[in-house]
């Protein structure tokens, strides 16, 4: 039956009783009834129309709108999907009720008392999100062209929308959430206050009056939440340029209040709740802090042996298992280990990077809210003594009350989703090594079966490899007792040009036991750390830095000074030139006694012969020098450069020409020959 029906039925009705005995009770009894059927109709009619649209701008709307981000609509229509479900299931309750149409009444608040927790955790989400839609939407309205997209799509979906169009759709959850109460409100006023069901109404009236409270408050706390949880990177100028007198004195007055507490003189504010839930999300953001610098280190290492193949080098050990562990090597450096490396990447180190991402906001907002207990502590003081406050302190008062209870309500469950979302990092990574070990394994297998000894079980062959080892150790040793012999004494890498007179101002202030010589580059990140090539000579001052770390020493380049990395330091041994070497040689003229003719202190050269071995490895640092790599073969075409100097040499290196230091090279041993083979 349509309203207007049971607008004439009812008045027909009511005319017939007008003459009866006490008749005037019944009419106002009859018409409350069509009343609250009408409110009732009125309730159910607009909850079919509202999820109707829900719907509609669910599907329709939202899948034609692909011009835009997926980020925009995911702001856009929040959780228009839980919102769509809750009421889905409220509809359908409400609507059962018309079944028993002389309990319906009842029916239908014991319904909204049941979903009164459900409608405010949906709705509170939407709302608050609500603002920052409508800034999307005033963004699409300086884009005409995308605005005329967007409403033609609106338009065509949904005519009654209208000119609005997406601020009229954004709306409407807003507006049903707060006309529940209105709704039942209006059912309420026609049910008689005698009758079982009035009590029932007025709780679901004033449990739906609370739902919308809750919802505005919790978009209050958002709003100042989304105020602090921003985190932005400043220059120090830029810190400076924000300080003004007001924020002085907002800080001179917090510090004061801070030592007052310290001192014992005024009490401090205690939050047991609150302080559990800190401690809870600092060793959260400890875990993730520290596994991501582990996870950082794993990967360097894991891109370190990446770069190193040494099966792409000739390992001169002839066929047998060293052929079947090259291709196992490169099988693996090619696929298995590139595979694992990016998985590792998408599914440990971004997902945590996110996590610590996601951290900056809670983090700042506890901070944030211990300057806003400062505040508070002090409005609360003056408020005991004065009895008042100014407007500006009580919106201090009431935001600190806003963050406090919105951290006390979500960090729960920030620290539990972050905890959850921790633990399949942890779990991704564990499932991660694992796969690549099974892989490798079974890659492994199928190279092992082509091996000549694979039947063997795995103590024989352990025995095996310890009998060929025992039986070439021999030949091992005799091959490096007869490299050492060949050995020059340590050097290290070649001065730069142009640093003699400083070598030799750093020797005549500090002596050479001082003198410390850079094995790599050196890239200062502090404003006390020094920047220094490769093979530059430094005095060393102090062993440690200030706070007495002894892997930082503070260092004087003859021109600066300043902290370098301990590990990238070599004792430099001064080799004395060829004229102080025939000066030191000669015999005074005041000796009285007869010395035979001394016989020049070698200089480091290379001994003429033809094919030598590169001792240490070498990098070449301009277009007359080449590269070496330790135990190269080389050939010596020249033990001296252009000028004589025999602390460099010519040589040719894979059909390169270029210099190398002379005491980089040594006469190639001519040991038996070695190596060693299992035995079949």
């Amino acid at each position: 039956m349509e309203p207007a029906d049971m607008t004439s039925h009812g008045d027909d009705a009511l005319s017939s009783r007008t003459g009866a005995p006490g008749g005037d009770d019944r009419l106002s009894e009859d018409r409350s009834l069509l009343q609250q059927r009408l409110a009732v109709r009125e309730l159910l009619d607009t909850e079919v129309s509202y999820l109707h649209v829900l719907q509609l701008c669910a599907s329709d709307i939202r899948s034609r709108l692909q011009q835009l981000p997926q980020g925009d609509l995911d702001v856009l229509f929040s959780n228009i999907d839980d919102i769509i479900k809750v009421n889905s299931r409220l509809l359908h309750d409400l609507q059962e009720t018309a079944s028993r149409e002389e309990e319906q009444v009842q029916l239908i608040g014991n319904t909204f008392l049941e979903f009164q927790e459900e409608l405010e955790q949906v709705y509170k989400v939407y709302c608050a999100s609500y603002e920052q839609a409508l800034l999307l939407v005033e963004t699409y309205r300086k884009e005409p062209e995308l605005q005329r997209e967007i409403q033609g799509i609106i338009e065509a979906v949904l005519p009654q929308a209208g000119p609005s169009g997406l601020s009229f759709l954004l709306v409407i959850p807003l507006q049903r959430i707060t006309k529940y109460p209105l709704l039942l409100q209006k059912i309420l006023e026609n049910t008689l206050p005698d009758a079982s069901a009035y009590a029932v109404l007025q709780r679901a009236t004033s449990a739906l009056q609370d739902v919308v409270t809750n919802i505005n408050e919790y978009k209050r706390r958002k709003e100042v939440a989304s105020k602090y949880t921003k985190v932005e990177p400043l220059s120090l100028r830029e810190r400076l340029a924000r300080i003004n007198t007001h924020t002085l004195s907002k800080k001179t007055t917090r510090l004061s209040q801070l030592l007052k507490q310290e001192a014992g003189l005024v009490p401090r504010t205690e939050d047991k709740e609150f302080d559990d839930l800190e401690e809870k999300f600092h060793w959260v953001s400890l875990c993730v802090t520290e596994l991501k610098s582990n996870v950082a280190a794993y990967l360097d290492n894991l891109e370190a042996f990446l770069r190193f193949r040494p099966q792409d080098y000739n390992l001169e050990i002839p066929g047998g298992p060293v052929v079947q562990y090259c291709y196992l090597a490169r099988d693996l450096q090619l696929q298995a280990f590139p595979e694992f490396k990016q998985q590792l990447e998408a599914q440990v180190w971004q997902p945590l990077c996110s996590l610590a991402k996601a951290l900056a906001g809670p983090q700042n907002l506890i901070k944030k809210r211990l300057d806003k207990l400062l505040d508070f502590e002090r409005v609360e003081e003056k408020l005991l003594e004065v009895g008042s406050m100014t407007y500006e302190e009580e919106a201090a008062r009431h935001t600190y009350q806003a963050l406090n209870s919105l951290l006390v309500a979500e960090l729960p469950q920030f620290n539990q989703l972050a905890m959850r979302w921790l633990s399949q990092i942890l779990c991704a990574f564990v499932t991660l090594q694992r796969d690549l070990a099974k892989q490798v394994l079974q890659r492994a297998e199928d190279s092992l079966a082509q091996l000549p000894h694979h039947h063997l079980s795995e103590p024989a062959f352990r025995k095996l490899v310890e009998d060929a080892l025992g039986q070439t150790s021999h030949q091992l040793h005799a091959f490096q007792e007869n490299f050492e012999k060949v050995l020059p004494p340590p050097t290290t890498q070649p001065l730069l040009p142009g640093a003699e007179r400083q070598v030799q101002a750093l020797l005549s202030r500090y002596g050479p036991g001082k003198l410390y010589q850079v094995t790599s580059n050196i890239s200062g990140a502090g404003t006390l750390d020094l920047t220094l090539p490769r093979g530059h000579i430094v005095a060393l001052l102090q062993n440690k830095d200030t706070k007495g770390n002894s892997s930082r020493w503070l260092v004087d380049t003859g021109g600066h000074r300043g902290y370098v990395p301990a590990g990238k330091l070599e004792v430099y041994h001064v080799v004395p030139t060829e004229e102080e070497l025939r000066g030191q040689a000669r015999p005074h003229k005041d000796s009285q006694h007869q010395t035979p003719e001394p016989t020049s202190a070698p200089v480091p050269s290379v001994p003429t012969v033809t094919q030598v071995v590169a001792v240490y490895p070498f990098v070449a640092r301009s277009s007359h020098e080449v590269s070496l790599q330790a135990g190269q073969r080389v050939t010596v075409l020249e033990a001296h450069d252009k000028k004589g100097n025999p602390e460099w040499s010519l040589v040719e290196v894979n059909g390169q020409r270029g210099y190398v230091p002379s005491s980089f090279l040594a006469r190639a041993p001519s040991p038996a020959p070695w190596g060693w083979s299992l035995p079949s």
